[in-house]
């Protein structure tokens, strides 16, 4: 279910409850990786950033592993390594989030501004084909010394600490107001996982559902999506920006044991706003038990169609891979 709902595309792989192997290749693009793909970023931006990489959590304590780990479904696929997505591993709102845009020790502004002139005299001789050339570019776009660099966007310091804490000073508030600023940048999407530490495993509540629910898990994504489309609003850009908020799988009516819910994917909640959606509008309906669709079933690949015709982007259009298959 995770392949599917972030590639609206059903894996030949026989499908596993927890599917967590690494991405290949050959895999379909993330929906991320496809607007990157087909709407142009602003600059060298960019088009597809993850706060943070969706990736397969070590511990409870938080820490998540990095590239080593991360699951099929999240990066560019078969477009290739350009549509990756630029990960947010870190604390959002500090520039030190990103490892990859920051520089080694020992690398000061002038010796930085050297090196990229021995490379430019490097590559002259060089016909470099392909993604490699579009993505040094990007590299020294985003590391480039002093204030050239763009680094700086993903710093949150010069945002008030009134607006900072009306979204929240919880990781996911904090991950709603970086996507403002990287949308608002020209960044055309930013996926964001809510990977706030809980009393729960996050959103996996097998235990203890209704202390989670209560005391983080719903407030967390209320005070951030709430500040989030008052912040959109009040920048004029609410119409533009297409919202789109849900998992994988919904949870069993039954409650277990543990006064916790297990993986249901028979029925669940997506929630869109922004971007042309209608205004409070409630499509669908389940049985009294939530376990089924009782009227206007919807499936992720019908979410993605949504999602793309709100971007401008035909949901039929074909895509190539690198090799114009």
């Amino acid at each position: 279910m995770i392949y599917y709902t972030l590639t609206g595309r059903e894996t030949a792989l026989p499908l596993v409850d927890n599917d967590i192997r690494p991405p290949q290749r050959g895999d379909d693009p993330h929906v991320g990786a496809v607007v990157s793909c087909l709407v142009p970023s602003r600059g060298d931006l960019p088009g597809y950033i993850a706060i943070p990489e969706l990736a397969v959590r070590s511990s409870l304590s938080g820490e998540f592993r990095r590239a080593r780990s991360p699951l099929r479904g999240g990066h560019g696929g078969f477009l290739g390594p350009r549509f990756d997505p630029l990960c947010v591993d870190g604390p959002p709102g500090l520039a030190a989030a990103v490892p990859a845009l920051t520089r080694p020790d020992g690398v000061s502004n002038e010796r930085f501004a050297a090196r990229q002139e021995l490379l430019s005299v490097l590559d002259r001789p060089r016909h470099s084909a392909g993604s490699f050339p579009w993505l040094q570019r990007q590299a020294l776009t985003l590391t480039g010394a002093g204030g050239l660099g763009r680094s700086a966007l993903f710093a949150l310091d010069s945002e008030p600490d009134s607006l900072r804490e009306k979204y929240g000073r919880h990781r996911f508030g904090q991950a709603c107001l970086l996507a403002r600023r990287l949308t608002e940048a020209g960044v055309p999407f930013v996926a964001i996982h809510f990977n706030e530490m809980t009393v729960c495993d996050g959103w996996d509540t097998h235990s203890g559902n209704f202390a989670a629910l209560r005391s983080e898990l719903l407030p967390y994504l209320d005070q951030g999506l709430s500040a989030l489309m008052d912040d959109l609003t009040d920048r004029g850009r609410f119409d533009e920006t297409l919202i789109a908020c849900f998992g994988e799988f919904g949870r069993t009516p039954k409650i277990n044991a543990n006064a916790g819910r297990d993986h249901w994917g028979e029925c669940s909640t997506t929630f869109l706003a922004g971007g042309g959606i209608c205004p409070g509008s409630v499509h669908g309906e389940s049985d009294q038990l939530a376990a089924y669709p009782k009227s206007g079933r919807v499936d992720p690949v019908d979410v993605r169609a949504t999602m793309f015709h709100c971007l401008g982007i035909d949901p039929a259009q074909r895509i190539h891979d690198q090799q114009n298959r």
